[in-house]
Formats: structure tokens, sequence, C-alpha cells
């Protein structure tokens, strides 16, 4: 059972930014998509971005697309994700989550989840 850890996770003014860390607990098969996801009060869990460890493709919800990045650290089984120039409707709190199951913004595709961080953005 792999156990995926967030961290980062805090509150800014609008315009700022964040980096989000997921540690895996154990090395998970590069066969696996690593996403994010968030989940604000009132709203279904929400696909941010997803990072395909063999190749590092990555991909991204519209609103997000040229302000959030995903990376990998392999060493280290740790995803992040950078976000900038936030936005008071990012504010939700941030799941990273590892899976092959399905479409790559589907919940059900992913097996593996954190605990999630907060996320708060002020404006």
């Amino acid at each position: 059972q792999v156990e995926l850890v967030e961290s980062g996770g805090g509150s800014v003014q609008a315009g700022g930014c964040l980096s989000l860390s997921c540690v895996a607990s154990d090395y998970i098969d590069s066969s696996l998509c690593m996403a994010w996801f968030r989940h604000a009060p009132g709203k279904d869990r929400e696909w941010v971005a997803v990072l395909f460890p063999a190749d590092g493709v990555t991909k991204y919800t519209n609103s997000v697309k040229g302000r959030f990045t995903v990376s990998q650290d392999n060493a280290n089984n740790t995803v992040y994700l950078q976000m900038n120039r936030l936005k008071p409707e990012d504010t939700a709190i941030y799941y990273c989550a590892a899976g092959d199951s399905g479409p790559i913004w589907s919940v059900s595709a992913y097996k593996y989840w954190g605990q999630g961080t907060q996320v708060t953005v002020s404006s």
C-alpha cells in the first residue's frame, strides 16, 4: 500500500505563489499517472493537472494553464505542483493521487490518494 503525503499549502494573497509537494511512501510504478486534484466548498473534486512519470508529459485543466506547473523528483518519490499568480478561485483543498484506471480527469481512475493540503487565496 502506497501512502501519499501532501505539504506546502497555506494562505496567500491573490497574485502570490505556493509550491505543493507530494511524497510517496514507496516507489510508484512509472506506469501510473500522478495527478493533482482540488476540492472547493460546494463543488465537486476537480482535476487540476497530471504528470506521466515515464516520459514527463504533463497536462493541465484550462483554468490553471500557464500558472501551474507539475514536476517530479523520481529519486525522492516526490511530485510537485508549483502554483503562480494564484487567484481566489484557486482556494481549495489540494490532493495528489496516483493511478491508471481511467480518464486522467476522473477521480475513479486513481487508486492512491493523499490526505490533502489547504490552499487559501485572499483577494
